[in-house]
């Protein structure tokens, strides 16, 4: 089954660009970098030329290097050594525009990594660098060309490449947000929505899904995505303490996104307690804010912040977790004992979350993360600043008819301007201020 990404389309535009630089891509482990680019390179070039760090072509063209490199004192100095070391490594290579290299899993070799800047100031040719795991890459021997680098992240299938695959796209972006269309149509949306946040978007999940309805089997595809993660992580932590740590801290964070909504101070500090009780020290706080860290850049969890008293101004970062994945998040959920009720709501809020998320990397919202707030002792779920009208928008997902205490608040004092109530069963509405949204065509908000 042929997944249609809408990265595809970026990737096509990159090309025509031209820039002049070398394109990275970012992603978690399994979700479809290597096929996509690989389908890409093939129908929009007419060379492509595909390395992988981790496999022997990795090897192999890192000994071409070292053989277009060698030279002796009083030897002519090689022009151009990587041209040569291209041409060592395939003898077709040609340096012009309608060639591609991709370089996969460029994470493993700080050599090859630290050579992009000449990828991209030296040759007519387009490259292509990926990697899951591209946190390694901030070590010191790793040289961060940032001038000299596009880039692009692949996450998870969306809902809406959920839908294409389910052939109903059109009508999720035909529909009205409000309750206009056919209750029909709503109804049939929610069905795949539903389905949607138990198989969550990786690729091998979604194919399982479609080509057999077997929502157990999807459910042991997540978990063996989950342990392939955590086994190759392992190959980038220092001690065997340190490698136990993900295995640990999965639904650790899990739990802590169905504690206390008003979030914590110091999600390190809050999961060191839990984890290390005996205070013996033998895996630290610097060990626990790595891992967290690892997480991170591995596309596995993402950082929510925290508005204090509706203050743009006065925001806090880092208080709340949530996963890149609906799958992977009730997984983890429910390994954390959370109970039923309580996994559909967290879930609807990640589902809420991840769209929110792209919105502040495109600069659509304000912060460099996605914010809740805090206003006189209670909590709004998503508080969220325009860069469009530069308005301030509450978001509240809910499953009764009542509107939250706070909501109301912040709408009386002006801290926010409109609020959207995102409901699971609901055709939608407009009552004054507020406007009321089928969860699922959060996607479809514009602020």
């Amino acid at each position: 089954m042929d997944l249609k990404r809408d990265i595809y389309d970026s990737l096509v535009q990159w090309k025509h660009r031209n820039s002049g630089k070398v394109l990275e891509v970012s992603g978690a482990r399994q979700v479809g970098k290597t096929y996509i680019l690989t389908k890409f390179a093939k129908e929009n070039y007419h060379n492509f030329f595909y390395i992988n760090m981790m496999q022997t072509s990795g090897q192999d063209f890192i000994a071409c290097i070292e053989e277009a490199a060698r030279w002796n004192p009083g030897e002519e100095r090689i022009e151009k050594p990587i041209h040569k070391a291209l041409k060592l490594f395939d003898k077709n290579f040609a340096d012009g525009e309608d060639t591609v290299v991709v370089i996969d899993e460029i994470q493993e070799s700080s050599k090859v990594f630290s050579l992009i800047r000449q990828f991209a100031r030296e040759f007519k040719a387009h490259f292509i660098v990926t990697g899951s795991y591209l946190g390694k890459t901030v070590e010191k021997e790793y040289f961060l060309p940032a001038g000299d680098i596009d880039t692009m992240e692949l996450s998870t299938l969306s809902y809406e490449e959920f839908l294409q695959a389910a052939g109903k796209r059109k009508l999720y972006e035909q529909i009205d947000l409000y309750g206009g269309g056919g209750h029909e149509d709503y109804d049939l949306l929610k069905i795949l929505y539903d389905s949607y946040c138990k198989v969550g978007g990786y690729p091998a999940v979604v194919r399982k899904y479609f080509e057999t309805g077997d929502i157990v089997e999807c459910r042991r595809e997540i978990a063996h995505i989950i342990q392939i993660f955590v086994e190759e992580s392992e190959r980038y932590f220092d001690n065997i303490l340190e490698m136990g740590l993900l295995e640990q801290m999965l639904p650790l964070i899990a739990q802590t996104m169905a504690k206390e909504k008003k979030g914590v101070p110091d999600l390190v500090k809050e999961l060191s307690s839990v984890l290390f009780r005996d205070d013996s020290n033998r895996v630290t706080k610097r060990s626990v804010n790595q891992a967290i860290a690892w997480l991170c850049r591995s596309d596995v969890i993402g950082y929510c912040g925290r508005v204090n008293e509706g203050n743009m101004l006065d925001v806090t970062p880092n208080c709340r977790f949530y996963f890149r994945d609906l799958g992977v998040a009730r997984h983890f959920l429910e390994m954390a004992g959370v109970q039923p009720d309580a996994i559909a709501g967290l879930i609807n809020e990640n589902f809420v979350y991840l769209y929110l998320k792209k919105k502040a990397a495109a600069l659509e919202i304000a912060g460099m993360m996605p914010l809740y707030a805090l206003y006189k002792d209670g909590e709004l779920d998503f508080f969220v600043n325009s860069r469009r009208d530069y308005k301030n928008y509450g978001i509240e997902v809910k499953a009764g008819r009542t509107v939250g205490r706070t909501s109301r608040l912040m709408l009386e004092d002006g801290k926010i301007q409109c609020l959207f109530l995102l409901k699971g069963n609901t055709y939608g509405g407009v009552e004054g201020k507020m406007k009321t949204v089928p969860v699922y065509l959060a996607g479809r908000i514009e602020f």
